[in-house]
């Protein structure tokens, strides 16, 4: 399992982005800026839970990048 963040502020596009805490992502947003995801299989279901809460979501491209869709 890989446990997934999503960034509560988004970047002047407005996708909040999902980041996969488990590699180390160098992209991470500061503490305070996450929502939790949890575990997941794949970036794919991190992104369907972070749609819950900003339905404008995707995955960070250096990190989640088969769920990037920009």
């Amino acid at each position: 399992m890989l446990y997934f963040i999503v960034n509560k502020n988004p970047p002047p596009n407005g996708n909040y982005e999902v980041h996969n805490a488990t590699t180390d992502c160098n992209w991470m947003p500061v503490t305070g800026s996450q929502l939790n995801l949890g575990d997941h299989d794949d970036c794919a279901g991190a992104a369907v839970e972070a749609k819950e809460t900003y339905p404008q979501s995707n995955g960070r491209y250096y990190c989640c990048c088969a769920c990037h869709t920009e």
